[in-house]
C-alpha cells in the first residue's frame, strides 16, 4: 500500500536546517523513525522547525478551507504553497465544505453543506499528499470531526443521542457505540473526535442538555471512560480503527446562569471540585484520553479558556492530564468579543496560551498572531514551543506520520454498514424509559384492528444535534407500520407542527402557525375517531433544543413544557376517549405536567437513533420490554430549578402551593415486569478509612416478562466536617432476568466512594456512619449502615 511518508526528497528534508544539521540529516532523521520513542521524535522534529512552522502547527483552517481549495471545493495544492507555505496544523471537519458556524460566523450558509464520503476521502488524501511531500518538513495534517453520537457525516451510523444512552446505564454498550463512530470517523482520515460530553447537566433550559450524559458526576464519568475507550482504545496510542477523543467542556457548562449557553457559572471550588470536576477526572485517570476541550463559560470572573489554575494547576497538575488542550470553536477570541478580558484578539492569545490552550479552533483566528507577537517580544517562545510539543505529539501518538492513504472503497464498506445498523438498533431499544403506565402496554399486535400514529414527530424520524444524514432512518410510523403489517390498520395526522422550519441549521426559529394547527387537530380528532388506539408522538424538534451559539442563533428556552399546540393536541385527543400513549422524542427532560397526568403511558424515547422508529415500535407492541431509567431528574416547571436528585440537606424545604417534588426522580423507570431488590448486604460492617466493602443485594424477576433492572447504589455520610449531599450515586448494574430468575449483584466500594473536600480543601475519608443504600431509583431503597473508623 502506498504510504505517504518517504517519498520526500533529501532536498526538502534537509533545506532550512542549522548549521551542521543537514549532514546529520543525511540518513532517515528520527522524527521519521516510526520505532523511535515518541519523545525522541517530537523533539527531532522541533529542533528543526521554524517558528512560523511551530505556529503552523496551533492554527486550525475551517471556513479558511476556502484558502486551500479550487471552485469544486477540491483540496488545491497550488493554493496551499501560496497561503500556507509553512504547513497546516489542522483542519476542521474536512466533510463539511464550507466550514462551521460561530458566534462570529453565523451569516455564512455553512452546515449542512457535506461533502459525498468519497469526496471528503480524496479531500483528505490530496491535504495530506500535500503536506507530506510538498511542505519543507512533511509534517502531516490533523484532520478533526464532530462524533458525539455518530460520525457527523453523510451516510455515516446515527446513534441515540447521549442522553439517550446515559439513560441505557450500559457501559458495555456505550463503549461498543464508540468503537463503531471511531471505526467509521477513521476510515475517512480522521485521528481526532471532538467527544464525549462529560459536563454534568443541572439545568433542563439549557438547549444543549442533550448532548451530556445527565446530572449525575458517577454516571457522567462512567459514561465518560467508557466512550473514550471505545472511540481510542487503552492507552495512549492508536489503533488503526480508532481516533482520540476530546472530553468537553471543561468546565461547568452544564448549569450556566439563568439557563443560557455560554452564561456564567456561578459556582464555588468546593461545587467544582465534587461535582464538575469528578467526570473530567476520571477519564484523565483512567483513560489515554487524548485531547480535553475548555468550556465557553466564566468561573468566578475567569473564561475557562484563559483559566490557568483550571487547565495548568488542576488538569495538568493535580490529574497529570498530557495530552492536548483545544479550543472551543472561536473561544479564544471571545476571550475579548465577549467575555472582554482582553482588548483584542492578539491579547486574547495570550491569554489562552498562557493558560494552556495549544490549539485555536476552528480558524486560528487569535493564534495566526503568535509569530509576530514571539518577533515582537510579548510572548516567549518557550510557551510556543510548549502548545507545539503537544500537538505534534498528538500527531505522533496517532500514527499520522506512517499512515496509509485512506482507501474509500473500505471506508464505504464499514460506514453504515449491516453490523453498525444492529448495533444502532440494540442502542436504540436499551435507551427507551418506560415512564408512564395504566396497564395498557404492552400493545398486542392486532388486537386493535386500527391503529392511529399521531404528532409532529410520528413522520419524521429526529436524530438530535450534531447529526448528519445517515444511509437509513425508520420513524415512529414507518416501524409500527412494518410491525403491523397484516395485523392491523395504521392511520396517520400530523396534528400539529412545532416550527414552521425543520432546518436544524436556520438561525432564526418560527414557531408554527397556531391557527393552521388548531385545523391540523381537527383533522387530527377525526383519524382518532376512528381507530382503537393512539399513539401521540410530541416532543421536540432539533430547532427548538440546541446549541445557542450566538445571539442570532438561540437554543434555549424558558419553558420547559410542550412548545406551540402540542398540549391542546394532546387535550383532544384525550377526549376521544381512547387510550393515548405519548411517545416522547425529545432532548430535553419531559416536564411536561398535564400530558403525564393524564396519559394512559408514556414512552420516553429521546432522540433514539436512525433506527428508533422499529425500536420504538418494538417497545409498544411487547417485543423489547423498556430497562432504561432516566439519566437526569425531571422538573415538574422552572420554578423547581435548579433541581437533582444529589441535593443537599437544606434544600426542599417547601413551596407555597406546590411540591418539591419532581416529575419524575432520577434513576426512575418502569417495566413490563415486576422486580423485587433486597436489603443490601455487607461483607464487614466496618472498615478502616482506606479499607473497601463489598456490598451484595439480591434481585428477583417476579413477573410474567423477561426484562431488565437496573440496581442502583447510593452512599450518604450521615455527619460531616462540611455538608454533604442526601445521596451520592456510587454504583450500578443493569440486570437482564427471565421470568422466576435470581441473581445477587455485588458492589465493591473503596476509598473514592467516600472521600469529600473538607473544611480546609483537603481530599479525606472521615471516620463516621455511612448509609449503603440499594434499590431501583433514587427514591425508592433500602438501606444498611456502614462505619469508617
Amino acid at each position: 500500500m502506498l504510504r505517504w511518508m518517504g517519498s520526500a526528497s533529501l532536498a526538502t528534508l534537509t533545506s532550512g536546517l542549522a548549521p551542521g544539521m543537514a549532514g546529520a540529516a543525511k540518513e532517515s532523521p528520527v522524527y521519521r523513525d516510526p520505532r523511535a520513542p515518541v519523545d525522541l521524535r517530537v523533539r527531532d522534529l522541533m529542533a528543526r522547525m521554524t517558528l512560523d512552522e511551530k505556529v503552523a502547527q496551533l492554527i486550525t483552517l475551517s471556513t479558511t478551507k476556502r484558502q486551500v481549495m479550487d471552485d469544486a471545493l477540491r483540496f488545491d495544492a497550488a493554493r496551499a504553497d501560496t497561503a500556507y507555505p509553512n504547513g497546516i496544523g489542522q483542519i476542521a471537519r474536512p466533510s463539511d465544505r464550507g466550514g462551521a458556524a460561530t458566534a462570529a460566523n453565523t451569516a455564512a450558509a455553512v452546515t449542512g453543506r457535506w461533502r459525498a464520503p468519497a469526496d471528503t476521502i480524496a479531500f483528505v488524501n490530496a491535504a495530506q499528499r500535500w503536506a507530506t511531500t510538498r511542505t519543507r518538513l512533511g509534517i502531516p495534517i490533523l484532520f478533526h470531526e464532530e462524533a458525539l453520537h455518530g460520525f457527523m457525516a453523510p451516510e455515516a451510523t446515527s446513534f441515540p443521542q447521549a442522553i439517550a444512552l446515559a439513560g441505557s446505564f450500559d457501559r458495555d454498550l456505550v463503549r461498543r457505540v464508540n468503537a463503531v463512530i471511531a471505526r467509521e470517523v477513521r476510515a475517512h482520515g480522521t485521528v481526532l473526535a471532538l467527544s464525549p460530553v462529560v459536563d454534568i447537566a443541572r439545568d433542563p433550559r439549557w438547549g444543549r442538555i442533550e448532548e451530556t450524559f445527565g446530572e449525575d458526576p458517577y454516571l457522567c464519568g462512567e459514561m465518560g471512560v467508557a466512550s473514550v475507550i471505545g472511540l481510542q482504545g487503552e492507552g495512549k496510542t492508536l489503533a488503526p480503527d480508532k481516533v482520540f477523543a476530546t472530553l468537553k467542556h471543561m468546565t461547568g457548562h452544564g448549569q450556566p446562569e439563568s439557563g443560557e449557553n455560554v452564561a456564567p457559572a456561578p459556582i464555588a471550588e468546593r461545587e467544582l471540585r465534587e461535582n464538575f470536576f469528578p467526570p473530567f477526572r476520571a477519564v484523565v485517570a483512567r483513560t489515554g484520553i487524548g485531547a480535553v476541550m475548555p468550556s465557553y463559560n466564566e468561573i468566578d470572573g475567569v473564561p475557562s479558556h484563559a483559566n490557568r489554575w483550571l487547565l495548568n494547576d488542576v488538569l495538568r497538575g493535580e490529574w497529570g492530564f498530557d495530552g492536548a488542550i483545544v479550543s472551543d470553536y472561536a473561544a479564544i477570541g471571545e476571550l475579548a468579543s465577549l467575555h472582554h478580558i482582553a482588548a483584542d484578539k492578539a491579547e486574547a492569545a495570550r491569554l489562552a496560551l498562557a493558560a494552556g490552550v495549544d490549539s485555536d479552533l476552528p480558524d486560528g483566528e487569535a493564534y495566526r498572531s503568535l509569530a509576530d507577537q514571539v518577533r515582537g517580544g510579548r510572548v516567549a517562545i518557550e510557551a510556543v514551543d510548549a502548545a507545539c510539543l503537544r500537538m505534534l505529539t498528538l500527531k505522533m501518538r496517532s500514527g499520522m506520520f506512517e499512515q496509509a492513504i485512506v482507501d474509500p472503497q473500505a471506508a464505504a464498506r464499514m460506514t453504515g454498514n449491516a453490523e453498525a445498523r444492529a448495533l444502532a438498533l440494540e442502542a436504540a431499544r436499551r435507551s427507551i424509559a418506560l415512564l408512564v403506565n395504566d396497564g395498557v402496554l404492552p400493545l398486542t399486535p392486532g388486537a386493535q384492528k386500527r391503529v392511529a400514529v399521531i404528532g409532529p414527530n410520528a413522520a419524521v424520524a429526529r436524530l438530535g444535534g450534531y447529526s448528519s444524514i445517515p444511509k437509513a432512518t425508520v420513524s415512529l410510523l414507518e416501524g409500527v407500520r412494518a410491525r403491523l403489517k397484516g395485523k392491523a390498520e395504521v392511520v396517520h395526522a400530523q396534528g400539529v407542527f412545532i416550527t414552521q422550519s425543520e432546518d436544524r441549521s436556520a438561525n432564526e426559529v418560527l414557531l408554527a402557525d397556531p391557527a393552521r394547527n388548531r385545523d391540523l387537530i381537527a383533522e387530527a380528532v377525526t383519524v382518532a375517531n376512528t381507530a382503537d388506539v393512539i399513539l401521540l408522538a410530541v416532543g421536540d424538534t432539533e430547532q427548538t433544543s440546541r446549541e445557542g451559539y450566538a445571539k442570532t442563533h438561540l437554543g434555549d428556552r424558558t419553558s420547559l413544557d410542550l412548545l406551540g399546540e402540542q398540549n391542546a393536541l394532546f387535550a383532544a385527543m384525550k377526549a376521544t376517549g381512547k387510550p393515548v400513549i405519548v411517545v416522547a422524542i425529545n432532548g430535553r427532560p419531559p416536564s411536561w405536567p398535564s400530558v403525564t397526568a393524564q396519559a394512559n403511558a408514556v414512552l420516553e424515547c429521546w432522540y433514539v437513533g436512525q433506527e428508533g422508529g422499529t425500536a420504538i415500535a418494538e417497545a409498544l407492541f411487547g417485543d423489547i420490554n423498556p430497562g432504561a431509567k432516566l439519566p437526569v431528574t425531571v422538573a415538574r416547571s422552572t420554578g423547581q430549578l435548579p433541581v437533582f436528585y444529589d441535593a443537599k440537606p437544606s434544600a426542599r424545604r417547601g413551596y407555597l402551593f406546590d411540591t418539591t417534588a419532581p416529575l419524575f426522580p432520577f434513576g426512575f423507570g418502569l417495566s413490563y415486569t415486576k422486580f423485587e431488590i433486597g436489603a443490601p448486604r455487607l461483607s464487614s460492617a466496618k472498615i478502616g478509612i482506606a479499607g473497601t466493602v463489598t456490598v451484595s443485594v439480591d434481585i428477583a424477576n417476579v413477573g410474567a416478562r423477561a426484562g431488565d433492572e437496573v440496581v442502583q447504589l447510593y452512599v450518604r455520610d450521615q455527619v460531616s466536617s462540611v455538608a454533604r449531599p442526601i445521596l451520592e450515586l456510587k454504583g450500578f448494574e443493569r440486570v437482564t432476568l427471565a421470568p422466576g430468575e435470581r441473581r445477587t449483584v455485588q458492589f465493591t466500594l473503596g476509598p473514592d466512594a467516600f472521600r469529600f473536600f473538607d473544611i480546609t480543601m483537603r481530599e479525606v475519608v472521615e471516620p463516621g456512619l455511612f448509609d449503603i443504600s440499594v434499590g431501583a431509583d433514587s427514591t425508592r431503597l433500602k438501606t444498611v449502615i456502614l462505619e469508617i473508623a
